[in-house]
């Protein structure tokens, strides 16, 4: 589970600070006030990570990618290519992680679950032209600082803190790899090995590898319902960044048997029927199903029902946002345990009730799935059903983080967290967090008073 992120010189943040991720982690704010480009940062390393070109350091993306972000010009700060860009990330490994030393006690780490990784990377000039190259990355491990950076004035990397018999190493494939090297004589006898391929950095880069494939996003801009769905017959790894695999995930997952709690009852369900509970749960449809056209076919029907007595339709000649809702239901409970769900305006196309309810979809994915939720919204309804929460004492407020985010006069982004108490109590509320309330209220009071004046 990510515990914390910063960012510097990232699009329109020039410093976040250390922002402290918790099981559920909500950013709210105006309209391009930065709450995209916070999560950007983590979807820019994970299709980096994903991608077959070894010879970039960050992958910015394109139309394949979750989130394309141009080039380095495009994503740092002030479009400043003097600056470096910095990202900042400390999680929980899924079990306590040790590191043995096997080259002298210069390097020391202790057991434990807690690790931090940092990347720096900057534009040169080579010569024949920019480069995106890696300035500095670091592993952070019981107060340990273990990475690798570049000589400023060679295309070559040392180890950090210097290892013994310190040596110049060739760029890392990676961002979060360590260096490549030619065989030495690491103890001086005689015998060469390569630090390269030790357990003591291939556990640390497996751990971030690990990190990033088990975080997953979905978008605001979701796939439009089909009245057919063709099944490809093969197992995504979610329903995609829109949507668009989430008859293939349902299929799937019933077909091997993946069952999830539903609530606190004893009883399991498949994640299709899952849905269809908290769908119903939610006040959106009574029945969700789907259903093979013909048996032994591909072709699928997603089919609803508004209420017990109504006759079944298809998906499609339903209020859109049943099929913009089924793809977060589906996710949630979909990923693996100790996963990180990142979604974009999960409340988009809902009724205020539903938005409400998805503050208590979150929590049962935390408390019975343990997967983890960062999620952007404007809805003052989820953001209130969370709160109630707290007070009803369903989650602890240390379980819940939630910031605000606000954009200042030079185009930059700022963030502050939101100060909430046991009982749900926000005590620094922004001014004009979800607009001026009470002046609408009071103007619109005055106008009637107008009116009736007029009148007489």
């Amino acid at each position: 589970m990510l515990t914390q992120l910063r960012l510097e010189n990232f699009k329109s943040w020039r410093n976040t600070g250390d922002i402290g991720l918790k099981p559920i982690t909500g950013f709210f704010g105006p309209n391009s006030s930065g709450k995209t480009s916070l999560y950007q940062g983590l979807l820019m390393m994970k299709q980096t990570d994903d991608s077959p070109d070894l010879g970039s350091v960050f992958h910015f993306g394109d139309e394949k990618t979750p989130v394309d972000l141009g080039d380095f010009e495009s994503v740092v700060y002030g479009h400043d290519t003097t600056l470096s860009l910095k990202i900042a990330l400390c999680w929980k490994s899924r079990t306590d992680f040790g590191l043995r030393n096997e080259y002298g006690e210069d390097v020391i780490v202790d057991e434990g679950s807690d690790i931090g990784f940092e990347v720096e990377s900057r534009e040169r000039d080579l010569g024949s032209g920019k480069s995106l190259l890696l300035e500095e990355m670091a592993y952070l491990i019981a107060d340990q600082r273990i990475g690798a950076r570049r000589d400023p004035d060679q295309p070559d990397y040392f180890l950090t803190p210097p290892f013994p018999n310190d040596y110049a190493y060739s760029p890392p494939p990676l961002f979060y790899h360590f260096p490549y090297f030619k065989a030495i004589d690491l103890t001086g006898s005689g015998n060469f090995e390569s630090l390269r391929r030790s357990p003591f950095f291939s556990e640390l880069e497996g751990e971030l590898h690990s990190l990033l494939q088990n975080l997953y996003y979905l978008g605001p801009l979701r796939a439009s319902p089909r009245r057919t769905y063709t099944r490809s017959r093969v197992q995504p790894g979610d329903v995609g960044p829109d949507g668009g695999f989430l008859v293939d995930a349902l299929l799937s997952s019933r077909e091997r048997g993946q069952l999830k709690q539903w609530g606190a009852n004893p009883g399991k369900l498949a994640i299709d029927e899952y849905a269809a509970a908290w769908l119903k749960r939610l006040g959106l449809v009574h029945d969700f199903r789907v259903e093979a056209l013909a048996e032994g076919k591909r072709v699928f029907e997603v089919k609803v029902r508004k209420s017990p007595h109504s006759a079944e339709v298809l998906l499609t000649d339903v209020g859109f946002g049943v099929s913009q809702i089924v793809p977060v239901l589906a996710l949630c409970f979909y990923v693996p345990q100790q996963s990180t769900v990142i979604l974009e305006q999960p409340d988009i196309h809902l009724h205020p009730s539903a938005q409400a309810g998805l503050a208590d979809v979150f929590i049962d994915t935390w408390k019975n799935h343990n997967v983890q939720i960062l999620f952007e919204s404007h809805s003052e309804h989820l953001l209130r059903r969370l709160q109630r929460r707290i007070a009803e004492e369903e989650i602890s407020k240390d379980d819940v983080g939630l910031y605000f985010c606000s954009a200042d006069d030079s185009g930059g982004s700022n963030i502050s967290l939101l100060e909430v108490d046991q009982y749900g109590n926000i005590s620094n509320w922004p001014k004009d967090f979800f607009g001026d309330q009470f002046g609408e209220i009071a103007a619109m009071s005055e106008a009637a008073l107008r009116r009736r004046g007029d009148s007489s």
